[in-house]
């Protein structure tokens, strides 16, 4: 009997079988957006964190490549090319070389177009499966290059952990802010999705200064959403989410993340975390509420 690997394609990772990453919800801690830069781009300042959970895509070694994708947010998705996931795998393929292929499947558990960087997660996620998937070991450096290319977002995903993000996504610093992992955290959208491009046409163009992610107690206190007004704007029962969350028992901060809808709390416990959800989805039929932490490093 053959060995198990023997008829496995040059580069492929011996002995795999069906591989999955979790396409981690991003969050901006606070996101504030500077000068307009000379290739028309904003210079943005935001701490991103992510949730413990997200979107999940798992894959297998096939010829060619394909994605299927399932759960409560796939509707009104398409899985063809133009899909960040396939974008991802075509990027890798070019890096990596033809005649490699790949059966994937994305089960949307996040909201689409609702400022937690879920396309963003979901390309980052199939760039470090299919890197693993055909043993393709890309530098570092070079998986961050093609992470840019899909998108502003899609870098700081790659890592999945705490970042500080200047540029247009361009410029990471790790951010090893004491009591920030595993902090309980609520994210939380009433069934809008808002575009971000509309997002930034509405904002007010004043610049209102640096971000001091020193430590989680400055954010807290200086931070801001500067995308906040203009989404209100947009979509007013975010005011409505943000004003639930902020009469919440035990909530530190309460924000809106990204471009929006989708807002989040922070709480001191995971008991208090446990209850705010609870008394939202009791009052609030129809908006999405998951309850997570901060993922650590």
């Amino acid at each position: 009997m053959p060995p198990l690997d023997a008829d496995m394609p040059p580069g492929v990772a011996p002995g795999v079988g069906e591989l999955t990453e979790t396409a981690y919800a991003k969050v901006n801690l606070a996101l504030h957006v500077r000068e307009r830069r000379a290739d028309g781009y904003h210079a943005l300042e935001s701490l991103f964190v992510f949730a413990q959970d997200g979107d999940v895509l798992t894959g297998r070694i096939a010829d060619g490549l394909s994605l299927t994708i399932e759960g409560p947010f796939a509707a009104g998705l398409e899985a063809g090319e133009g899909n960040l996931v396939m974008k991802a795998a075509r990027a890798m393929l070019d890096q990596v070389g033809q005649g490699r292929g790949a059966t994937l499947r994305l089960v949307k558990n996040l909201p689409v177009a609702s400022g937690i960087g879920g396309g963003s997660a979901d390309a980052a996620a199939a760039l470090r499966l299919l890197d693993r998937l055909w043993d393709a070991r890309v530098p570092q450096p070079e998986l961050e290059r093609i992470a840019l290319s899909l998108g502003s977002d899609v870098p700081a995903c790659l890592a999945s952990t705490a970042q500080m993000v200047r540029g247009r996504g361009e410029v990471l610093e790790r951010a090893d802010l004491a009591g920030l992992p595993g902090t309980p955290m609520l994210l939380v959208n009433p069934g809008v999705g808002v575009s971000t491009a509309q997002v930034f046409a509405d904002w007010d163009q004043v610049d209102r200064g640096v971000l001091n992610a020193s430590s989680l107690d400055g954010v807290i206190a200086d931070g801001r959403n500067d995308l906040e007004p203009a989404a209100v704007g947009i979509a007013p029962v975010i005011a409505d989410v943000l004003a639930d969350l902020r009469q919440c028992a035990g909530v530190r901060l309460a924000r809106m993340s990204g471009s929006g809808a989708t807002c989040f709390a922070l709480f001191g416990t995971q008991a208090e975390a446990q209850a705010a959800a609870a008394a939202l989805k009791r009052r609030r039929d129809g908006w999405w509420v998951m309850e997570t932490r901060i993922r650590a490093a």
